[in-house]
């Protein structure tokens, strides 16, 4: 069965383009020219296995808006393409929830790759199981447990909700917990293209990791920064 991707970008001529040499590599495609007929698509037809958005968008709600507003209700992963290259912008772009960004003008190869390496990431992997549950803190009035078999995180009683991403993120750091895993070690083992990729991804998602597992975000106890070297996950007996 063929992948299902939903392009969001405005520009009538890049929508038919990326359309097309998409459709070639496989894809079955659907389109939206702004973020409030991708959040209709969505409603309507449910999630695709992978989105491309463009960051200036039409509309009301420009790309950042409307990846955040994917982002609450599904884990899709999204690759934004965008003319934009600041630091700032690709930052702002993680931030909100994307999973990879693609500056203009890009390499339709390349953009592909970076598609199945997403989708890799999102399917579970053809390993042996691991154990079926890792207590990462131990607080015993609200343990932090990862279950990477189960593909859940837990605080407590309560379920953590992570992205696809940040889940293979945490997984990684947990699987030799007190060694330090370089940022291009994790990119290599998360993202799985080397030489494609940016170690902002990295900085970005690992803020976002904290921000969701550690009691206090701004000094971080279980995924700690080795400055210098890269990250490190401690965990909290």
């Amino acid at each position: 069965m063929n992948a299902n991707l939903m392009i969001v970008e405005d520009d009538d001529g890049v929508r038919a383009s990326l359309r097309m040499a998409m459709e070639d590599e496989g894809y079955e495609v659907t389109e939206a020219e702004h973020g409030e007929a991708a959040l209709e698509r969505l409603r309507e037809q449910g999630a695709p296995d992978v989105m491309i958005v463009d960051l200036m968008l039409g509309g009301a709600m420009d790309g950042f808006s409307c990846i955040r507003e994917i982002r609450r209700d599904h884990d899709v992963p999204i690759i934004v393409v965008s003319a934009r290259d600041d630091t700032h912008d690709v930052v702002a772009a993680l931030e909100a929830g994307a999973d990879d960004y693609v500056t203009k003008p890009f390499e339709i190869k390349e953009i592909t790759a970076r598609m199945r390496a997403l989708r890799r990431r999102a399917q579970p992997a053809a390993e042996p199981p691991p154990p079926p549950e890792l207590a990462l803190d131990a607080d015993p009035e609200a343990p932090l447990l990862l279950s990477p078999d189960a593909g859940t995180v837990r605080r407590g009683e309560a379920d953590v909700h992570l992205t696809v991403t940040e889940f293979r993120l945490l997984c990684e750091l947990a699987e030799t917990p007190g060694r330090v895993l370089s940022r291009s070690a994790l990119l290599e083992r998360v993202w799985d293209r080397g030489h494609f990729g940016d170690e902002r991804i990295v900085d970005v998602h690992v803020r976002r990791l904290r921000t969701k597992i550690e009691k206090d975000p701004s000094d971080p106890a279980i995924v700690v920064t080795v400055r210098g070297l890269g990250y490190r996950l401690d965990v909290q007996r």
